[in-house]
């Protein structure tokens, strides 16, 4: 495996057409590969609005998604991995929130539906039920790279320590965040649930936001970013459609895991998880 990768995310305006936005996404996407990119995340939605009542009208099918047909072919083009943030997903008679990753060759090497389902009522502020129209998955999802394994958690599943810990023990290196945190939620925790997840788990996150658009129904908070196996922000875009680019350092990681064995140092005689 390669020691050393950068990875691009982008942070993409979000509109009302699908055919924009996948036209959007491709267009961000070509610009990180042609800066080098050798793995791209994509914001959580990234092909419709996020709001419950519109997901069904821009679910797609995997087997013939125009949205995953047109990720697939940058992927290959550019010989790049590609984490296709989310869309939703339309399987039988459920609709998933889900991430579908590629390899370099355009090949899908996993499908993460969003585990946890983001019903809130913050009175004043923020109410929004995912579960109106979104069925969970039930898969902590951890794929094989050229690089390192890589695990994937959208949005709310960031939130749930347990969750990103058996990630960790599974092996990854790096977490994948497609994400829409908004203006209630975003400037409490966004920067705060990222940076304690890298650190408790001593790995790389990268976590993808839309751009802020403050006409929308749902306002998205912005400032994606990339997370080192310390705790620190290596790098962090505003509120506008921008490409943030990081060096993701694997031999850091095992740097980190020697010097403080967080993982290493758990009383699995206490407690422990079930793999």
């Amino acid at each position: 495996m390669k020691n050393i990768f950068e990875v691009a995310v982008c942070q993409m305006l979000v509109t009302e057409s699908k055919e924009r936005n996948i036209d959007n996404a491709v267009e961000m996407l070509e610009i990180a590969a042609e800066n080098g990119a050798q793995l791209a995340l994509l914001p959580e939605m990234f092909i419709c609005p996020y709001n419950s009542s519109l997901f069904s009208l821009y679910a797609e099918n995997m087997e013939s998604s125009k949205t995953l047909s047109a990720i697939s072919n940058i992927a290959k083009k550019h010989n790049m991995y590609i984490a296709a943030g989310s869309i939703p997903e339309k399987y039988e008679d459920h609709l998933f929130n889900t991430c579908f990753v590629f390899d370099a060759k355009g090949n899908i090497i996993g499908r993460h539906r969003k585990t946890h389902l983001f019903d809130i009522d913050i009175p004043g502020k923020i109410t929004f039920k995912e579960s109106d129209s979104l069925s969970a998955g039930d898969n902590i999802t951890v794929v094989d790279t050229e690089y390192c394994k890589i695990a994937v958690a959208i949005c709310y599943d960031i939130r749930f320590p347990e969750f990103i810990r058996m990630a960790a023990l599974k092996g990854a290196k790096l977490l994948v965040v497609p994400a829409a945190f908004n203006m209630t939620t975003g400037p409490a925790h966004w920067e705060l649930l990222m940076r304690t997840r890298a650190l408790d788990n001593q790995l790389y996150i990268a976590a993808a936001s839309p751009a802020r658009d403050e006409t929308a129904s749902y306002i998205a908070y912005g400032n994606s970013m990339i997370v080192d196996p310390w705790g620190m922000v290596l790098s962090r875009a505003g509120t506008g459609k921008e490409i943030i680019y990081m060096d993701i350092d694997l031999d850091e990681v095992e740097k980190i895991r020697m010097e403080l064995p967080l993982l290493k140092h758990r009383r699995t005689d206490i407690y422990s998880f079930n793999l």
